[in-house]
């Protein structure tokens, strides 16, 4: 069996992945907030920019913690497809989740449906990321582990659209999305522990990328695009700032008339 490491280079994959969630959630969670005190296409965009936050958030901090994998006796590449894949994949699911809380007739059966579809899109990616792993020999999984790192998602993924529904404070959706990181990077790494690999030596050259050839640029580029829309989203006022913005207005242009 293969000695596995995964925090190669100490606490900085975890804490940086970790603030990466944390950001991805913060985010989808304002978004869906955004999305419930509009109709028609506002709120579509604004659960399409969620669904979109929440999965990047999710990708990226899974593959900024993979920098931090090695095993012992083999390099580790990716194969791209199924590496891109997996970000499809944690867009498309959490997308369908966050869609049925935002467009649910029965708020209680959405948050049940958009907290299942959510908590299995993340699983989903999860795994389909670990997939995408290239590397001399097997790699098996503790099921009762795994098991267990779905229901963690599930359960995040819930409790984070549950605070979407009932809170509306940016003060409680930062704390949310604080408890969310931290929930989103508990089944990462329950998923990893997981792990096994049984490392056949071997002087092939493996298939795929690297992470630092592919894995890293594309986080970074996600990460930026989580920033940049973060700050968007923070500038733009909400429909009650605009409404209170246009009561402020109508006497001072009643007076001018």
């Amino acid at each position: 069996m293969g000695h596995l490491e995964h925090a190669a280079f100490g606490w900085l994959t975890p804490v940086l992945s970790y603030a990466m969630a944390c950001i991805g959630a913060a985010l989808g969670l304002r978004c869906t907030v955004r999305a419930l005190d509009t109709t028609g296409p506002a709120r579509r965009n604004w659960l399409l920019t969620a669904a979109s936050a929440i999965g990047t958030g999710i990708w990226t901090m899974h593959f900024v913690a993979m920098l931090g994998f090695a095993a012992t006796g083999t390099e580790i590449r990716y194969d791209v497809p199924l590496t891109v894949l997996s970000l499809v994949v944690a867009m498309v699911v959490v997308g369908a989740g966050v869609f049925a809380v935002g467009y649910g007739p029965d708020r209680g059966r959405a948050l049940v449906l958009g907290g299942l579809t959510t908590g299995l899109g993340v699983a989903s990616m999860h795994y389909l990321g670990m997939a995408a792993l290239r590397l001399h020999g097997t790699v098996s999984y503790d099921p009762l582990l795994v098991g267990l790192s779905v229901v963690i998602a599930v359960v995040a993924a819930t409790a984070a659209l549950w605070a979407a529904l009932n809170i509306k404070s940016p003060v409680a959706v930062t704390l949310a999305s604080l408890v969310m990181g931290g929930a989103v990077s508990s089944m990462h790494y329950t998923g990893m522990i997981a792990v096994s690999v049984r490392v056949t030596p071997s002087a092939a050259e493996l298939p795929g990328a690297t992470a630092m050839q592919f894995v890293f640029p594309l986080a970074v580029g996600l990460g930026s695009y989580l920033f940049l829309t973060s700050a968007f989203v923070a500038l733009s006022p909400t429909a009650g700032e605009r409404a209170a913005t246009a009561s402020a207005q109508r006497p001072v242009e009643s007076a001018a008339l």
